[in-house]
């Protein structure tokens, strides 16, 4: 066999071995994944964001002058439990949020925002796999008014 042939057998060879390991491994495969983030089927995922408190006294009834301000523009970060990014959103006006995802458990990474004391608490959630949304999750920013 000429040098040439040899290699051509050489990485044929090599192929179908790699082909072979491959198809004996459980949950491998030779096609590239698609991230769960570009998955086009999911379920949805809202909530609201809002800051509090805005009044320096609570009253009892509470004063609807005081109710809570929706906050615009936080970024929210939607990981796995290995702190895998799967999405992000960033709230409406109106403090409102929607992200669509793949079914599983997540953690939702609220940003810091300019102007409130610290982060808002992460949240972690089950999306579930029939596409049932979950509840609207809430997050709420400390506006540091006492």
């Amino acid at each position: 066999m000429t040098p040439m042939i040899s290699r051509v057998v050489a990485l044929v060879t090599a192929v179908a071995l790699f082909a072979i390991v491959v198809a004996c491994t459980p949950g491998a495969s030779t096609v590239p994944s698609q991230s769960p983030a570009s998955s086009a089927a999911g379920v949805v995922v809202d909530g609201r964001v809002h800051a509090g408190p805005t009044c320096p006294v609570q009253k009892v009834p509470a004063d609807p002058a005081c109710a809570d301000r929706p906050v615009a523009g936080a970024v929210l970060v939607v990981t796995t439990a290995a702190g895998v990014e799967v999405a992000r959103a960033t709230s409406a006006a109106d403090g409102t949020f929607r992200v669509t995802i793949p079914a599983g458990d997540y953690i939702l990474v609220p940003q810091p925002v300019q102007g409130y004391m610290g982060t808002a608490t992460s949240i972690p959630f089950h999306a579930q796999g029939d596409g049932a949304a979950p509840a609207p999750l809430d997050v709420m920013y400390d506006t540091g008014i006492r």
